[in-house]
This record gives C-alpha cells, structure tokens and sequence, in this order.
C-alpha cells in the first residue's frame, strides 16, 4: 500500500535531468532558471546579466528592479512567451515569505524558479461509520491539470496578504463558505516540495488546513475554478490517491498528510518513514542536481 503512496511524493521531487542557473539578486540565489530562457532574460540588459552558467540582477539602478521586473513580464506576455499575466503578485525570496525583496507576477514565478506559497484545506466530516471528504473536480478550462480531483478548497498565496486573510477569501471564491464558518479552519502543517514542470523550476511550499464540516453544509464554487464537488468515504479517498493518478499532482501530497495524521497512514506501513520525511523536504534546488555540478 505504502509503495502507492510514496510514488506521489518521488513524483513531486523527481531527480532533476537537465541543467538550471542560478538566478541571483546581489549576489544571493533567489531562483532557477533554463539555460535557454536566462539567455532570452539576458536581452534586458539594465535587469539581467549573465556570468557564465548564472543569471545575475541588482536591486540598485536608476528604475527599481521591482519596475524592470514588471516590464520584462510584460514584453515576455505580451510576445506570448508567457501566458497572460495574472496581476498577482509573488514573492522574490530566499527564505519566508516576509523576506520578499521584490516581487514578480505570479506568471514570471516558475520560469524564475522561484519559492512559490500555497494554502490547501482539507474539508472532511466525522460521521458515526467513520470519516467523509469534500472532493473538488476541477474545470476543464484549468490551465493546470484541467479536470483533475482537488482538495476542497485551494490556491496560491499572493505577497503583501496575510494567511489569514487569503485562506477566507479562497473559502468564499471557491467554495462559496461563509467567514464565520472558514475561520473554524486549523492549521496543521506544511508540507514542501520541488518539482520540475513545464513552466520551470518549482520549489514549493503549502500551508495546510483542517476543517470539521456540518453535516448541512455543501460546497457552492463561485468564481469558476471548481467544476463540481463530492463527498466521499475516507476508504474511498485513500483508494484513488494509492491507486491512481486522478488528483492534481500536489494535492496528492496534502491528503497523503492527512491520513499521516488522522492515524490511517501508520508506522506498520514498510514506507511510513520515507512518507512522512519525503512530505519536508529542503526547500530549493537539490544539491545532487548533477547538471548543475
């Protein structure tokens, strides 16, 4: 059982097969980058410079880099080298999310191969025959994994909003909760990952949350992000991540640590130690990284 379980999080921290620069900022790595975009990056010449097999931009000039950086984006959305920007601002950071020294359109963050914030909530309900989920089916105009399964409510954390704050806003838009019913929302962990997509480098972080359900509540998406929802059994939850790959990939991950945690992942699993440590791995480019030797 442990071996299904366990390929989700090797899946989310694969080996990384081809080479990344570093993006520095005054001489600190704040991102990772493909050879071949860093060189495209390099035709802003007054924000990006490189220096051998590194990508490298000052804070200092005479227009902020905050500025430069937002104008890069915009010529790069604009030749539909990136999709279109999605005016939500994401944190250039090395360390937390308050350490931000500049940020960047949400859409420059994973070609930058920048740490990227997440919450993700568990939405479950405690009946007498054991534990239900709500179960989101994403749109199928998704960008990202169009259709897939999803936890009941999540998405990105933008620079400058508090946790707090974005976590009722994301209830509300995606799952049509009420204020005073989200804020019975616990924290319970958080979970790291770093992946290698399409779009570039991902080294991820997402703030997870528990929620105990009424039994006269139902999930209502409202802003279009969510196709349907559905209850379902904890077994049967258990069954489609260990079996399948129906759920967006990262989601995987945060019902992995669900069932870690409420007792139904335990330490008679043969893989049970592997699961729990492969859930926090270090944050950011893994030293083995070959390519980048």
């Amino acid at each position: 059982m442990g071996g299904g379980f366990l390929r989700h999080i090797r899946a989310c921290n694969a080996p990384v097969r081809e080479p990344f620069w570093p993006w520095r900022i005054d001489g600190v790595t704040y991102g990772w980058v493909r050879p071949a975009f860093a060189r495209r990056l390099a035709d802003w010449p007054d924000t990006f410079r490189l220096a051998g097999e590194a990508l490298e931009s000052q804070l200092a000039g005479e227009v902020p880099l905050q500025q430069r950086l937002a104008r890069v984006a915009e010529s790069l959305a604009a030749s539909g080298e990136l999709p279109l920007l999605l005016h939500e601002p994401y944190p250039v950071t090395a360390g937390a999310r308050e350490q931000a020294v500049v940020t960047v359109d949400r859409a420059l963050a994973a070609p930058l191969g920048l740490r990227s914030f997440g919450q993700h909530l568990n939405g479950y309900l405690q009946r007498e025959d054991g534990i239900w989920m709500w179960i989101a089916r994403r749109a199928r105009d998704r960008l990202i994994f169009p259709g897939a399964l999803d936890n009941m409510v999540a998405g990105g954390l933008p620079h400058g909003v508090g946790l707090r704050e974005n976590l009722l806003k994301e209830c509300e838009e995606e799952a049509g909760m009420p204020p005073e019913l989200a804020a019975r929302a616990r924290p319970v962990s958080a979970l790291s990952y770093n992946r290698v997509a399409e779009r570039g480098f991902r080294p991820d972080v997402l703030y997870c949350y528990d929620i105990e359900l009424p039994a006269d509540f139902e999930p209502r998406n409202t802003d279009g992000e969510v196709e349907s929802f559905t209850l379902m059994p904890i077994d049967r939850v258990m069954r489609i991540v260990r079996d399948t790959d129906e759920f967006k990939l990262n989601c995987n991950l945060v019902i992995i640590d669900f069932l870690v945690r409420h007792g139904l992942i335990g330490p008679e699993d043969p893989d049970y130690l592997d699961i729990v440590t492969g859930l926090h791995p270090p944050v950011g480019m893994p030293e083995t990284n070959e390519c980048n030797d």
